[in-house]
């Protein structure tokens, strides 16, 4: 079931798309082994916008599980997390990649998260200087016991997914990483599909 309308994010690439409150927002791994950086901007004040370290203080845990919501910078709740057809492994702690980040490893002019961030949000007419932090969706770098991350391969396969439900009417920015380290050495689509009631819900009816 695909939604009532969605926008697809090539690899090394970005993609928007506005989502009112109350309808649900499904982020599809098209091809798997592909993390994607989520956004959200609240679409009244552009000044509000999802914050993984406040969801981390309201939840009191590194990553939200399904029935849990993620937060804005202002303390309101932006998504409630409402299913994980995926092996569950997400990241809030990292930051998007960007391009000094890669020049200091030889890599100079990457297509990276930041950029990618800046440029969608301005088409969707935002005007960020700072980059929210962002939401790495399928990202596996878990912290281990010595508080260093480890470094794992995305374990997403073709086809999962997760569904979140709008709290508040939000404009979705989704980049697709373009870290081959931890995508499989090329990054791959997503997909974000808006609906106006739960997709899970309409292929069990189904």
């Amino acid at each position: 079931m695909v939604g009532i309308r969605s926008v697809d994010v090539p690899g090394y690439s970005n993609g928007w798309i506005a989502v009112n409150s109350g309808q649900h927002v499904r982020i599809v791994d098209v091809e798997g082994c592909q993390v994607g950086d989520l956004f959200a901007v609240s679409e009244s004040d552009h000044d509000e916008f999802m914050s993984p370290s406040v969801t981390r203080l309201h939840n009191g845990n590194i990553f939200p599980e399904p029935g849990q919501r993620f937060f804005t910078n202002r303390d309101r709740p932006v998504f409630t997390f409402i299913a994980d057809a995926s092996p569950g492994c997400h990241d809030m702690l990292y930051a998007s990649c960007n391009r000094d980040w890669y020049a200091g490893r030889g890599l100079v002019d990457h297509p990276n998260c930041r950029d990618n961030y800046f440029e969608a949000a301005r088409d969707a007419g935002i005007g960020h200087v700072l980059q929210p932090d962002p939401v790495n969706l399928f990202q596996n770098t878990p912290p281990g016991p010595d508080g260093r991350f480890v470094i794992g391969d995305t374990l997403s396969a073709a086809g999962d997914s997760v569904t979140l439900r709008a709290e508040i009417d939000c404009i979705v920015i989704l980049t697709a990483c373009s870290s081959e380290r931890i995508v499989g050495g090329r990054s791959t689509p997503l997909r974000v599909e808006v609906h106006d009631h739960c997709p899970e819900e309409a292929s069990t009816a189904g």
